[in-house]
């Protein structure tokens, strides 16, 4: 096969497709086509002989995923006319590290300890086993919030640690021992169910990829060449499943931005990335510099805000793009003026052209966004929230629930979900009766309906091993009895089932997989859904959504509300305690925040804020005033409502 390297690489980006032999480092900045460089730098290597199945490339989130299997697909099919032809097993294996711990670990099964069909907690699910577990202890849910005790043994499970680990860590205090007694309870719950959680999903792959030799070596001989994206946000644990798989060739790429390091908080870990020459002496190191996405504007903003930092590796962005717009920024009075401001500027960039879809308005935190949406529903302006998950939505939660527990029968929390879903005259004490094993004493009319009931999780079992994933969720719908139940809902009932027919939509994804294969893949995607994973390709709508939810994600404008000190950046780095690390993180926050945007950056503050309540003088942020004068352009409103006076066109 010729090789072929693509026109459309400048020289660094066509240095790191090349480099293929060892260990290689690509400091890659906002918008420097590094999704495109991977692709590139894979397709090269089929080119050159190697075995598409040898190849790995690891990155953070569903959707990037996609992304990169789709124009890795694309360069290939016009080099091997055959390739779309191939099966899934035949191409490179691109996933997120957490399909990646499933793949493994329902792979190797047997040697992991585990079932082949184990349930996979998601975040709901792991709440309400926290809760649960709470009850148990009597202590009271609403005084020991379940999501921070789940949060503190998210952490610790994502730096490798154990319960137990915990339990003899030097930790203590009221809320760390509270950790100690639920955590080990929990663990029992995830047992009973034959369930793992999100973050068992990568802890017991380290643990059999680090105990097993056998394993290890077997993926570091299927997987010659490894890629991983996103290095800077990788944790202990994918952190350690990385160099694991990485064999004695020590063919590991891995591509990442210092700059855009912000989940210390889930445990991202910045010294992986920072200590990539100390575990590959030899590595190679390319930095990716010229930015395709945003206007000089932006890009000398982001570089001047950026550069105040000293956690990193320096480089300065720049761009061959136009000078474009500058920054407008915006004081309201309060929270209200601010969001009317937004909500008319978004008004009047749709009515210039703009699509709505290519306008994101953006928040350090979640409840940010009430007021913004109740300004876009006041101006009638199609927006989507992101936050708000499809699959943690109750209809589709119950029919999943079937599927597992179906699949699963030692799952006793979908069990429980579902027992009496659709109504079926199977109350509370019949279910502890059930789960304390005194079913016999039931009454015999009460043995049928458990009967006809299991009877029915039997079918689905039969169902998904001989059909396609859609059709086996269509029989759920049907057969359980939602849908009779939801027709008869009236208007609740009739979006809860569009939603029903939706996941059977979504399911389809997986039909030419193979029923078994399928089904598998359709459970493990559901569970593991990203907040970016919500974006509806196609849907006419402004994205509303957190700094976080957006890293990867571009759009021509992008509004940053909220900028005033306390909040962005936030509360927690504005006291003199505050570590080096946690006051660079929310500078790189916002760098994010800026590099998201291609054509036109809006700020803005508000004068005074209600949080949580109490009405606060605000100041604004400091990352304001990071940015030259000379890049900035004042906006006003006038100051009585409603405000409706000619805004600012911008030539798209």
């Amino acid at each position: 096969m010729s090789q072929k390297i693509s026109e459309n690489l400048n020289p660094q980006q066509q240095k790191a497709v090349t480099s293929i032999n060892g260990p290689l480092l690509v400091l890659a900045g906002a918008g420097a086509g590094k999704t495109k460089t991977i692709a590139e730098r894979i397709r090269h290597l089929v080119q050159t002989g190697v075995n598409p199945q040898a190849i790995l490339a690891i990155t953070f989130t569903n959707k990037a995923a996609r992304e990169m299997s789709e124009r890795i697909e694309h360069g290939l099919r016009s080099d091997l006319p055959t390739y779309r032809d191939l099966g899934s097993y035949e191409k490179p294996f691109v996933s997120t590290f957490h399909s990646l711990g499933v793949y493994i670990l329902r792979e190797q099964s047997e040697k992991a300890g585990i079932k082949r069909h184990f349930t996979i907690f998601d975040r709901d699910d792991s709440k309400k086993a926290v809760k649960e577990t709470l009850l148990d202890l009597n202590l009271d849910p609403k005084l020991h919030d379940p999501s921070r005790i789940m949060g503190i043994i998210s952490k610790e499970k994502g730096g490798g640690h154990s319960a137990e680990d915990y339990i003899r860590s030097n930790k203590h205090g009221y809320f760390p021992n509270v950790v100690k007694q639920v955590w080990p309870k929990y663990e029992k719950i995830l047992v009973r169910d034959s369930a793992l959680d999100f973050d068992d999903l990568l802890l017991k792959t380290m643990t059999l990829l680090n105990n097993n030799r056998e394993v290890r070596e077997f993926y570091q001989k299927t997987w010659e060449y490894v890629h991983i994206d996103e290095y800077q946000d990788t944790n202990r644990v994918q952190y350690e499943i990385s160099k694991m798989l990485v064999g004695e060739k020590r063919n590991i790429c891995v591509v990442g931005d210092v700059d855009q390091n912000i989940y210390s908080w889930r445990g991202a870990d910045i010294k992986n990335i920072l200590d990539f020459e100390k575990d590959y002496p030899n590595a190679e190191i390319i930095t990716l510099e010229e930015n395709y996405r945003s206007t000089k504007t932006i890009l000398e903003a982001a570089n001047a805000v950026i550069e105040k930092n000293k956690i990193r590796l320096k480089k300065n962005l720049f761009t061959s793009n136009t000078s474009g717009e500058k920054i407008s920024w915006f004081k309201g009075f309060d929270e209200i003026s601010e969001a009317e401001f937004i909500a008319l500027k978004t008004e009047a960039l749709i009515k210039s052209h703009v699509p709505p879809e290519e306008i994101a308005v953006l928040y350090r935190a979640n409840f940010q966004s009430r007021v913004l949406e109740e300004a876009f529903m006041n101006h009638g302006l199609p927006y989507q929230l992101l936050g708000t998950r499809f699959f943690e939505r109750k209809e589709v939660k119950d029919i999943i629930s079937y599927l597992r527990s179906a699949l699963n029968p030692e799952s006793l929390s979908d069990f429980k979900r579902i027992i009496n879903t659709p109504i079926r005259g199977i109350g509370k004490t019949t279910v502890q009766k059930i789960f304390s094993g005194e079913e016999n004493s039931l009454p015999q009319a009460m043995k049928m309906k458990l009967e006809n009931f299991r009877t029915l999780l039997t079918q689905i079992a039969l169902v998904s091993k001989e059909n396609k994933p859609s059709e086996t969720i269509s029989f759920i719908i049907k057969e359980s009895g939602l849908e009779q139940e939801w027709k008869e809902s009236g208007e609740d009932g009739g979006a809860r089932l569009e939603n029903a027919y939706e996941l059977a939509n979504f399911a389809s994804r997986y039909d030419k997989e193979g029923p078994e294969e399928g089904i598998l893949n359709f459970l493990a995607d559901a569970a593991l859904q990203s907040d970016q994973d919500e974006m509806r390709d196609g849907e006419k709508a402004v994205r509303l959504m957190t700094v976080h939810a957006s890293k990867g994600l571009e759009f021509d404008v992008v509004f940053i509300a909220g900028l005033e000190d306390g909040l962005f950046p936030h509360q927690r780095v504005s006291d003199d305690n505050a570590t080096q690390e946690k006051v660079e993180e929310e500078r790189r926050l916002f760098y994010v925040a800026l590099t998201r945007a291609r054509k036109k950056v809006f700020l803005s503050y508000a004068e005074t804020r209600t949080v949580f309540g109490r009405r606060q003088v605000s100041m604004p942020s400091e990352f304001i005033f990071d940015i030259p004068e000379t890049l900035l352009l004042a906006e006003e409103i006038e100051e009585s409502l409603p405000y409706r006076r000619p805004l600012l066109e911008i030539d798209f």
